[in-house]
């Protein structure tokens, strides 16, 4: 009998289904040990030993793994490929006490003192250890399996390390700077050497856009026709006098009002024609971070959510007739590789459907440019590019469906033709009396649209009309229409994960976790897709920035990045990288902890007294944000709302308990503002304080129902699932309207 353990029940389920009987496949449910939750768990006196304790939710499984191992001929470790994955099997031979005569490194030549410091290592004798092998796969597939199975290996140490140093790492900076920060801000705050800085970009951004004064500018165009086709289009104004005009050119209202009103006296001739054809080429196939970027640009999916449906296309889904298969490749890739069966499966494919004209001569490849890429692994594509994605819709849910059809759509327009544009500028010239003003028209016209056949792009078709040089053109009108400059855009979980991966901030496997962690720690939200950064946030960053400096600072974290992808290449030791940083960093934590005072952090003066004693009243931070509080205290314990808590407590001032009569108060929980009674604990009643957008429900407004006509609903913002935000009614369930976007109008739907 031999065991294969992976990590999910579902992957275990799709690989049991290849194998014959000889073989058991079981899951660990991820790993297995980690460091302990109570304490530090690294000795920072000892080379950073950790020490390793089985996860809680572990020791059912752990025991489960132990009883079939003994009575195993073979133990086969088939967890993820990369350093997570590889990190899960090596806990596994510590767990169940596995070992081989060969060594346990895959490279021979790595200096003894990179393994990892383990006392169990040292106490377990190899004569009572079980022998293992080590498979890995890109895909779960029969021919994968069967591949892997023929091909084992050690587990590769060089991999471990790395996952431990950074787990090391973590731990450090989580444990001991997040105490300080409870301290000297408030109780249940976190630092991060990823979610730190991720919370730094947002904060910037923020006060980037604050920031900004917007400039004024003018865009002129004017509407001609062909004298001769009699055809009507649009030419933008783009020179004067023989100069470029930049987009800030025309600056005010006067400027545009001389300019259109020489234009509207010109005469327009076509100057000059080009005609070019042009190639556009595929998008590389899907790594893990434009995957994210990709599925929530297109379907507003986060990063975490895709992630989830990207496991379930890979570790297995039933497509009937006893066939259960993966159907993607690993997800959590930076590489952007396509292996050579996929490439023959695909051409031929394409050449079927498609026909020979979408094919290309040889296969076109892209190389990674993320560092510490590993070109050995697969990008994220259909383990079989034959299966459309209409051929297996009905075994996917629609979110799989969606996110299936996506990856396939861009790993196979990779293989197909290039699309031919043909590409037309027509310079218009406009005599006027005092200046000569050239305007231009753009178009393109798709001649062959090659892999724009199954992977579109947002752009549209122009047409413009056949013209001729010198032809006289009649002017229809001219516009000037008044522009502002932009601020930058709050970050969105796309544009936040590509500046992150372009700075080199994290990895595949952390940018979706990172982006939950900031907005569970409360130190950003999300309004309408964006990233604004919340108080907390902001003086926590402030906090980081001024004292420690080298954990949000972004070159930093770019190369301890780095420095982990060469202890994983073997070209650094884990042990003196955990050295180097967490000398200096200790020391400084150590200052800083007699530096910083907490009043300077968590309290401002204000003009306010105190309504009860008449003391001068201060502005502090507190778990929900910042109050007021008397200076009298304890003596008075006087306290007033601020901000939206201000805005709650006079709008809601009037209102009653529903039970007793007593007045009811806002009060602020877990979950945010609440009504309770003023009576607590006597009275128990509390009330949901909704959001209202000010409008009425237009389906109460349209309902055949007179009574639902003359009392509508109020619109109120609510939160679904991944806390999306949807307006809905507040009269659910007699009343089930709701939509995702905020609504502009009252509008009456049709009943």
């Amino acid at each position: 009998m031999n065991l294969i353990i992976v990590e999910s029940p579902t992957k275990a389920k799709t690989i049991s289904k290849f194998l014959s009987n000889d073989y058991i496949v079981r899951s660990s449910f991820g790993h297995v040990r980690d460091l302990p939750k109570s304490k530090l768990g690294v000795d920072t006196e000892n080379n950073f030993e950790p020490e390793y304790v089985a996860n809680p939710k572990s020791k059912k499984h752990i025991a489960e793994l132990k009883n079939i191992a003994s009575e195993a001929d073979k133990i086969i470790l088939a967890s993820d490929e990369d350093r997570e994955g590889e990190a899960i099997s090596w806990h596994l031979t510590q767990i169940l006490n596995l070992g081989n005569n060969k060594s346990q490194i895959s490279n021979p030549k790595q200096n003894s003192k990179n393994k990892i410091p383990n006392k169990t290592q040292k106490t377990k004798k190899e004569e009572n250890q079980k022998p293992y092998e080590r498979i890995v796969f890109h895909e779960i597939t029969k021919t994968a399996i069967e591949k892997a199975l023929a091909n084992p290996r050690q587990i590769d140490m060089n991999l471990v390390n790395a996952q431990q140093a950074r787990r090391v790492l973590d731990r450090l900076v989580g444990y001991e700077l997040s105490p300080l920060l409870w301290k000297k801000i408030r109780f249940g705050l976190s630092a991060g050497r990823v979610q730190s800085v991720a919370v730094r970009l947002i904060v910037e951004r923020e006060e980037e856009i604050k920031k900004f004064i917007p400039d004024e500018y003018w865009e002129i165009k004017s509407k001609v026709k062909s004298q001769k086709s009699k055809a009507e289009f649009e030419a933008r104004l783009a020179k004067i006098n023989d100069k470029v005009l930049p987009k800030l050119g025309i600056k005010t209202k006067e400027e545009a009002e001389k300019i259109k009103n020489e234009l509207e006296k010109s005469t327009y001739k076509v100057l000059e024609i080009k005609k070019k054809e042009t190639e556009r080429n595929p998008l590389p196939p899907f790594t893990t971070s434009t995957l994210q970027q990709a599925s929530s640009n297109t379907f507003g999916y986060s990063a975490k959510q895709t992630m989830m449906i990207a496991q379930q296309l890979y570790e297995g889904m039933d497509l009937g007739a006893s066939e259960s298969v993966g159907l993607i490749t690993y997800m959590r890739t930076d590489s952007l590789n396509l292996s050579e069966d996929a490439l023959a499966t695909v051409k031929a494919y394409i050449g079927k459907n498609f026909g020979a004209r979408y094919t290309i001569d040889s296969p076109r490849r892209f190389k990674t440019k993320s560092k510490g890429a590993q070109e050995a692994h697969e990008a994220i594509r259909p383990t079989d590019p034959a299966k459309s994605p209409e051929s297996v819709k009905e075994f996917l849910d629609s979110k799989q469906f969606k996110l299936y059809s996506l990856i396939w759509q861009r790993m196979v327009a990779t293989q197909m033709a290039s699309a031919k544009i043909d590409s037309t500028s027509i310079d218009i010239s406009a005599n006027a009396k005092d200046d000569n003003y050239i305007l231009r028209a753009t178009g393109s016209i798709i001649k062959f649209d090659g892999f724009l056949r199954i992977y579109p792009s947002k752009s549209e078709e122009i047409i413009l009309p056949e013209l001729e040089k010198e032809e006289e053109l009649d002017l229809i009108k001219v516009t000037s229409d008044q522009h502002f400059t932009s601020p930058p855009a709050r970050y969105n979980e796309a544009s936040l994960i590509k500046i992150m991966e372009e700075y080199g901030i994290g990895r595949p496997s952390t940018y979706a976790p990172t982006i939950s962690t900031i907005q569970d720690r409360g130190y950003v939200e999300k309004k309408e897709k964006r990233f604004y950064p919340k108080e907390i946030g902001v003086i926590v960053n402030k906090v980081l920035v001024e004292h420690f400096s080298q954990i949000v600072d972004i070159k930093f974290t770019a190369r301890m990045e780095e420095n982990l992808d060469e202890i994983a290449e073997n070209k650094k030791q884990w042990v003196p990288v955990i050295k180097e940083f967490y000398g200096p960093f200790k020391e400084n934590l150590l200052k800083k902890d007699k530096e910083i005072n907490k009043k300077d952090l968590t309290e401002e003066k204000s003009d306010e007294k105190c309504p009860k004693c008449g003391a001068p009243m201060i502005i502090k931070l507190g778990r929900f944000g910042k109050f007021m509080a008397c200076t009298n205290y304890p003596d008075c314990k006087t306290t007033m709302p601020m901000g939206e808590e201000k805005e709650l407590h006079e709008k809601h001032s009037n209102e009653v308990c529903e039970k007793c009569g007593k007045p009811m108060k806002v009060k602020t929980g877990r979950y945010g503002s609440f009504l309770g009674c003023s009576d607590y604990p006597a009275c128990k009643t509390i009330k949901k304080i909704e959001k209202t957008i000010g409008m009425k429900c237009p389906k109460c407004l349209a309902s055949p129902d007179l009574a639902k006509r003359d009392n509508p609903g109020e619109l109120v913002e609510k939160k679904g699932k991944f806390k999306r935000i949807f307006y809905g009614c507040n009269q659910y369930p007699k009343c089930d309207y709701a939509t995702s976007k905020k609504p502009a109008t009252e509008e009456t739907p049709q009943v």
